[in-house]
């Protein structure tokens, strides 16, 4: 289906990213992944699927690097066709305990690069005339916990981006649409496991129950590959005027 087509996906070298990136690769889009820690399996899984697949080290934090990424892919493939923004971190403290420059980095990060990607990439959506946004926001882009509020502020941002962004491009064949997971257990999520465990005394397993049960009614993670399949759909002709949306596949999370 997206044979011809080459998408960029931040934060991709594990959890979500990687998950998503795959599912386009195996309805034939190249892929660029981007992010850090181990490149080469990822890369080698994706190369599996029959497809072309670089990768850029783009630190997220930093636009100059952001653009040259962009750039590399465009030079490389000959477009961004499909962006799909899911680079992230966190840090939970309460607002009075929260230090400034861990603010200031996730809100770097989680909102600001995703709108540095738009601002390189939409432009050559526009000359082709067909494109594919993606931001990965949370539950958290919906609704709040306590203890994060830097995330929660970039979340429902890039819920708010993505809404200004498909009203800038309604008339086009460029959508622009936000996912909105609940609990996945990637390695970001882990280390709250983690975390919860070590606080509560309890085992791994005993902990992810505990996570779940506050907010996920499915008592289920949710998982990469389930994200893969909702974002092949986003980037099919049958969501051609799924715009501006942001689609929570949470467990039940938002609907209590």
């Amino acid at each position: 289906m997206l044979k011809g087509k080459t998408a960029l996906v931040t934060g991709s070298t594990s959890g979500i990213g990687l998950g998503i990136a795959k599912a386009l690769a195996a309805q034939g889009a190249d892929i660029m992944l981007n992010g850090f820690g181990d490149v080469e399996g990822p890369r080698a899984e994706i190369a599996a699927l029959g497809v072309k697949v670089s990768h850029h080290g783009a630190d997220m934090s930093k636009p100059a690097e952001i653009a040259a990424m962009v750039a590399a892919c465009e030079a490389e493939f000959g477009a961004v066709d499909i962006l799909v923004n899911n680079a992230g971190i966190q840090f939970v403290a309460n607002i009075e305990d929260f230090p400034a420059e861990r603010w200031d980095a996730i809100i770097a990060i989680n909102l600001s690069s995703a709108f540095h990607t738009m601002h390189h990439a939409l432009p050559g959506m526009r000359a082709r005339g067909w494109g594919r946004i993606l931001n990965i926001a949370s539950a958290h882009g919906l609704v709040a916990s306590a203890g994060k509020s830097a995330y929660v502020a970039a979340k429902h941002g890039i819920v708010g981006l993505t809404k200004a962004g498909a009203l800038e491009t309604a008339t086009t064949g460029i959508t622009v649409n936000a996912i909105c997971p609940g609990w996945v257990l990637t390695p970001l999520v882990q280390k709250q496991v983690d975390a919860r465990a070590e606080k509560d005394g309890v085992d791994g397993e005993e902990a992810r129950k505990r996570l779940l049960g506050e907010k996920q009614p499915s008592l289920q993670f949710v998982t990469p590959d389930q994200l893969g399949g909702l974002a092949v759909f986003l980037c099919s002709s049958a969501a051609d005027q799924v715009r501006g949306v942001a689609w929570n596949m949470d467990g039940g999370w938002v609907a209590q």
